[in-house]
């Protein structure tokens, strides 16, 4: 089977990989190759941790989650609290996070999907997203708000 992350092959792996973490808490990467193995995918570590990255699920406690699934209640991001690490500003309408490494996707997911209201948009990498406001004021509100909810 072809591992090219851009076929319909990788549209179906990705598709089993979220079955998978939703049906049972997983902690290692090798499960999860064992697992899409045992359902006919060819697949390595490398190519489910591209997977990972690109579904943005992120290890939460000891298991792997995906963004939709490890935010609940009326404030999603704050179950992932643990995640972020720090905040700064960097000029007057960029808000730098840094995150845990490999959890930057899920945490700015969590803040587009919550639609905070002083956010024109998010960018993330591995372990640091940048926030955009369309003012001083707005990223004021923006900061104090990831503060409250991150405990940073």
């Amino acid at each position: 089977m072809h591992k090219d992350s851009s076929t319909p092959n990788a549209a179906a792996r990705r598709d089993a990989l979220r079955r998978i973490l939703r049906a049972a808490p997983t902690r290692r990467q090798a499960d999860l190759v064992r697992e899409l193995e045992a359902q006919g995918f060819a697949v390595t570590q490398s190519s489910v941790s591209r997977d990972l990255r690109e579904l943005g699920a992120a290890r939460l406690g000891d298991r792997y989650v995906l963004p939709e699934d490890g935010i609940a209640g009326g404030t999603p991001v704050r179950s992932l609290a643990g995640f972020v690490r720090e905040i700064a500003t960097a000029g007057p309408n960029i808000t730098v996070v840094k995150t845990t490494v490999g959890t930057a996707q899920s945490v700015a997911v969590a803040i587009d999907r919550d639609r905070w209201p002083d956010v024109v948009g998010t960018i993330s990498g591995d372990d640091t997203i940048f926030i955009a406001t369309d003012s001083q004021e707005a990223q004021a509100r923006v900061v104090l708000r990831l503060r409250a909810t991150f405990n940073v």
